[in-house]
């Protein structure tokens, strides 16, 4: 079946980041300007390294397309790739802005 080998577990993942954060941590980390930000500055690294380690004229990194949604955008970028990119790095800033709040909420008592 095309796109359950990483399209799925991609879509997954950013589900269960969304899921963590609205259902469980509830840390606001989505309404913070500076989350928007470090994403942005996450993708502005990514796209040209991804890039370059996806292009399709040479590249270093070889997806199975049966495996993928076959969405390649930009530069022969995979879109699972930002998928779990996202997810992966979303879910490291909810976790220390987790403890970041139980270490404030710890000192105000």
């Amino acid at each position: 079946m095309t796109g359950l080998g990483y399209t799925v577990p991609a879509v997954l993942g950013v589900i269960a980041v969304c899921a963590l954060e609205l259902g469980v941590l509830r840390t606001g980390l989505f309404r913070k300007p500076a989350y928007w930000v470090s994403m942005t500055i996450v993708l502005g690294f990514q796209i040209p390294v991804d890039g370059w380690l996806t292009k399709l004229s040479a590249p270093i990194v070889i997806y199975d397309e049966r495996h993928t949604s076959g969405i390649r955008f930009p530069f022969d970028i995979p879109v699972e790739d930002f998928l779990f990119g996202w997810a992966l790095v979303t879910a490291v800033l909810l976790l220390w802005e987790r403890q970041r709040l139980r270490a404030q909420r710890r000192n105000a008592s």
